[in-house]
Parts: C-alpha cells; structure tokens; sequence
C-alpha cells in the first residue's frame, strides 16, 4: 500500500513524483526554446532605446499582424509595473512564492489528472523562464559593463519578442514570449480542470 503511494498510483491523485516525466517532457524543451528564442531575439535586434534601421529593431512575419520584436519588459502581463525601481526586486521574489507554493501544492495533490500535471508543468516552465531572464540579462546588457553586481540585477528585464496586432479591431497586443504563453495556457487548463472537478463530484 505504501508503495503504491509513494509512486503515485495508489489513490488515484497525482503525487510529486509524477511531475518528473512531465518536467522533462514539457517544461524542458519548452524552457530550451523560450530561452533559445529570446538569446536569438538580443542577438539579432539592438535594444529598444537605440536608434538604428527599422530591420534591426523590426521583423515583420505577417504584414500587419504579427512582428518579431525586442522590447525589455520588467514589469508583469501588459507592462504592468514595467520601469519602476521596485519591480526588478519584488517579481523575482513573487516567481520564486509561486514556485513554492506549486511545490506545496504538488505535496497534497492538488493538481488532479493530466491535465492538472500538464498545467503544471507548463507553469514551472513560465515562471523559470521569465525568472532566468529576470537574473541574467541585466548582466549581459553593454551599458552594464562595470557596474556592480546589484545593479546589473537591478537592470535584469525579460525579453518579449512576440508582438500582434488584432486587425480586425486594429489593436496591438502587448508583446510577450513563450514563458507567457505557458503561463497563460496553464491558467486556462487549471481552469478547466477545477471546473472538471467539481462536475465530477456533484455527479
């Protein structure tokens, strides 16, 4: 019986140890992408402040609609918080509470089914992500060259690259990357799958 539990097939909810195939499925190639992606976007693109060709700051993929980007966001979804001193400070810290609080939810099983497991895993994904940016970039930055260690952290940012304008509306969609799109899918599956549970149990 114990055994049974402890690998996570017991009583039928997902224990910790069955995020592991999930976390090398999902959360690392997609983590290896979002990071590749955003190296490739600093690469190839001068940071937004610099004035320079609109093909170095602009690749546009979908006439209109969908562009390659480099904005440097320190803030949240949408910007917000983006250019104040304390944002740099306070979201590397909410990332990490969040982190622990997916840890603890793991622990009692909160995260039923696969969907629950994929969501997570999409999660973990998106707040690493961003996370990695948020500690290392700022060390990367030409401008930071000789300043001291906290204020290359202070400078840390994350990297968006994917803007979209809705033509329909003609509204341009704040940018974003793949950690975001994670993160945003995990929202609606967790969604969906407390909305699953409660069906389940008033049946």
């Amino acid at each position: 019986m114990s055994d049974s539990k402890s690998a996570g097939t017991g009583d039928g909810n997902p224990a910790t140890g069955r995020i592991w195939p999930w976390l090398l499925g999902v959360t690392l190639p997609l983590y290896v992408l979002d990071q590749w992606s955003k190296f490739w976007i600093v690469d190839r693109f001068v940071p937004p402040w610099v004035d320079a060709p609109m093909d170095e700051r602009m690749i546009p993929v979908i006439e209109g609609t969908f562009n390659l980007v480099r904005v440097h966001n320190q803030g949240v979804a949408f910007g917000m918080g983006n250019g104040t001193e304390w944002a740099p400070l306070v979201f590397p810290f909410i990332s990490l509470t969040a982190f622990v609080l997916i840890t603890v939810g793991l622990r009692k099983s909160f995260f039923v089914g696969k969907m629950g497991m994929l969501a997570v895993a999409l999660l973990i994904c998106g707040i690493i992500g961003n996370l990695t940016d948020r500690l290392v970039q700022g060390h990367l930055l030409e401008e930071m060259e000789g300043a001291s260690t906290w204020e290359k952290f202070k400078a840390g940012y994350v990297v968006d690259f994917l803007d979209f304008t809705i033509p329909v509306i003609d509204y341009r969609w704040p940018s974003f990357n793949v950690a975001d799109s994670c993160i945003c899918v995990a929202a609606v599956l967790l969604f969906i799958s407390g909305w699953l549970a409660e069906r389940r149990k008033e049946a």
